[in-house]
């Protein structure tokens, strides 16, 4: 296993909760908690509280909503206990760290879940999973959903670029690239699928945010994910709600690249998790304070063409999840593509993620006066 980043889920979890005999020095009664899957016990969602006496500020990171993304989410994790966790005030200051939001996911180097339901899609406020949502996604299903066996992946590319051709033609990039990425609820082998209900791990999450912004009077949440951006330089994401703009966010935390979820910036997203923690503070919390963001570290890029590769990446492995592989050369050249996607293996960037995760933990805390 690398000092730093975890071969597997089962090593990763093991590790996260060993983490408990290093914050319970500060943190006495620091305690496990954990959420055995319905449909298999021997994956769960494991949290770490560490509460102080007196209930002022509450630091959470959270990690594995898109399961795969989970591996460099323990990688923060470990950086966040070791480094930064022993410089917070135990007295008035706890922790809520979040291994493994989807260990299914996480397990088997997928996104999404045992349920093919993209978490980060699911934390709908209201409940109400409009299937009227996102109607360009059916309208691009022979370019997002292929119903068919992989081929060699020659060919696939192949007839990939040509029903990209196709999709600019038809709707033009703006509307090709907001049908990718906001999320849909109609399609349940289409990727991005934000299902019909709240999934189990969506429910827990919730339960523990509401108690987080029920108990502190500050919170601070920082979620990890991976996939989106340039190559090598982390973007902290920022739910809209939130109303300074994102160069104000840049100048106060001391971090290069800070952007907000929406079309202009970054990309809009339906049933996103920091969001929906922004409207449960609205809705029931107007008291308190809260912060939330999204580490996302880019892998492929941000070019056009990086963009259409990361597209092709996630065709292709959901095309692959539902319709199998003519072969085990296609089968294994669409794996290696998605795991570069989300876990890239290079030793550059994977240090240059630690880099960037250490900025940002560094600038977030000290602007909220909690190091």
């Amino acid at each position: 296993m690398d000092d730093d980043y975890p071969f597997s889920y089962a090593e990763s979890r093991d590790r996260f909760r060993l983490s408990l005999g290093l914050l319970s020095s500060k943190w006495p009664s620091a305690r496990l908690e954990s959420h055995p899957l319905s449909t298999d016990p021997s994956l769960s969602m494991d949290w770490l509280w560490a509460e102080p006496p007196k209930k002022e500020n509450l630091v959470i990171v959270s990690t594995g909503e898109h399961g795969i993304e989970g591996y460099v989410g323990a990688a923060m994790l470990k950086l966040f206990s070791e480094e930064f966790a022993p410089r917070l005030n135990p007295e008035n200051t706890g922790l809520l760290l979040v291994h493994a939001i989807n260990p299914w996911g996480m397990e088997h180097h997928r996104k999404v879940n045992e349920n093919s339901v993209d978490l980060n899609r699911n934390f709908v406020f209201d409940g109400n999973f409009d299937p009227s949502i996102n109607p360009d996604y059916q309208a691009l299903g022979f370019l997002l959903t292929p119903r068919r066996p992989l081929r060699p992946f020659a060919l696939e590319n192949l007839s990939f670029w040509g029903r990209v051709l196709r999709a600019l033609l038809t709707l033009g990039s703006r509307r090709v690239s907001t049908a990718t990425l906001l999320g849909q609820y109609h399609t349940p082998d289409g990727f991005f699928y934000g299902g019909t209900k709240y999934e189990e791990s969506t429910v827990v999450l919730m339960d523990l945010y509401r108690r987080a912004l029920a108990e502190y009077e500050q919170v601070i949440h920082m979620d990890m994910h991976t996939g989106y951006g340039p190559r090598y330089q982390m973007s902290v994401i920022v739910p809209p709600l939130e109303t300074p703009s994102s160069a104000e966010f840049s100048r106060k935390f001391g971090y290069p690249l800070v952007q907000k979820i929406d079309a202009s910036e970054f990309y809009a997203i339906s049933g996103d998790m920091s969001e929906y923690v922004y409207r449960l503070r609205q809705a029931h919390f107007s008291d308190k304070r809260l912060f939330a963001c999204g580490f996302e570290f880019g892998t492929f890029g941000e070019s056009l063409l990086a963009r259409i590769r990361s597209l092709r990446a996630m065709v292709l492995e959901n095309q692959l999840h539902w319709h199998g592989a003519v072969n085990e050369a296609a089968e294994q050249a669409v794996r290696r593509e998605f795991e570069a996607l989300y876990f890239p293996s290079e030793p550059r960037w994977r240090r240059k993620a630690l880099a960037d995760g250490r900025q940002a933990f560094e600038g977030i805390l000290r602007a909220h006066r909690l190091i």
